[in-house]
């Protein structure tokens, strides 16, 4: 968080000496920028918080996710193999931009870089957006850095199989669920997808968010269910944030009566996600 702000800082400095210099302009932009930090970290807070106020639907819905998360579990072994197996066909391109895009540097400077741009031009839904942004990645980091440590489950790479856990190792190969890359990425895709009503973009946006995911699993850094339960946490915070959101801003970009919905589904020799949006 430290490294953002100064990112940040940075960069409103620059955004205020490129444009008119008027008294009113640069207090403008700083008044807009105080209020927008102080909503990140309110928009954080308020994320970590929501589970206290779960409803049976809420709580049904959490249970889907780990019961969903654990029946990919069971199948670990042979997914991760299998998608290990068929890297070399996946195009080099396809594996940089999974490994570029899904890191926490390179994320927070996509992320930085358009709330600068809502900052300097003084639009607010670009503003609004790299909030969401930032504050949604921020959230959902912070947590997943929490899991990994907690959960300590061994990487794919380490050879010790996907049912070695050992809490509070500080060693990298035990630190595998859930996906760092993939919760990020997913992060940002699916909060810029929410500013778009046409189904054909948000898949098209969803799909380049997933795959810092999958390459992950492709390395072997990751096993599925790393990503898969990466995935939800991503939504939930989103979502979460994004409400608080609308109470903080005048203009609202999301319709809440077309909610996105997700749901699991499994049969004898078969698994997937159908999204609804």
């Amino acid at each position: 968080m430290k490294k953002l702000l100064i990112l940040l800082g940075f960069i409103l400095c620059i955004s205020l000496s490129a444009q008119e210099t008027s008294k009113d302009s640069v207090e403008t932009r700083w008044n807009m920028f105080k209020y927008d930090i102080a909503t990140m970290f309110q928009g954080v807070g308020y994320s970590y918080t929501r589970p206290l106020h779960w409803e049976g639907n809420q709580w049904a819905q959490f249970g889907a996710v780990v019961g969903g998360t654990a029946l990919v579990y069971l199948a670990d072994d042979d997914t991760s193999r299998f998608i290990r197996n068929n890297r070399e066909g996946v195009p080099q391109v396809i594996r940089d931009y999974g490994e570029f895009f899904g890191s926490p540097s390179n994320n927070y400077m996509a992320t930085s870089g358009v709330y600068a741009v809502g900052l300097i031009t003084k639009n607010e839904k670009l503003r609004r957006t790299g909030v969401l942004l930032i504050s949604s990645a921020t959230s959902a980091g912070l947590l997943q850095q929490v899991l990994k440590s907690v959960v300590g489950r061994a990487r794919p790479l380490a050879d010790l199989g996907k049912d070695t856990f050992d809490p509070f190792n500080s060693s990298r190969n035990f630190h595998s669920f859930p996906s760092g890359h993939a919760l990020l990425a997913f992060t940002n895709a699916y909060a810029i997808g929410k500013q778009f009503k046409s189904p054909w973009v948000k898949a098209g946006i969803y799909t380049l968010g997933a795959i810092p995911g999958i390459s992950r699993v492709w390395d072997g850094q990751h096993w599925l269910s790393d990503m898969v339960f990466a995935f939800a946490i991503s939504i939930a915070t989103v979502e979460s944030i994004d409400r608080y959101l609308d109470k903080k801003y005048d203009q609202k970009y999301n319709d809440q009566k077309k909610l996105v919905s997700w749901n699991l589904n499994f049969g004898p020799g078969t698994m997937g996600v159908t999204v609804n949006f």
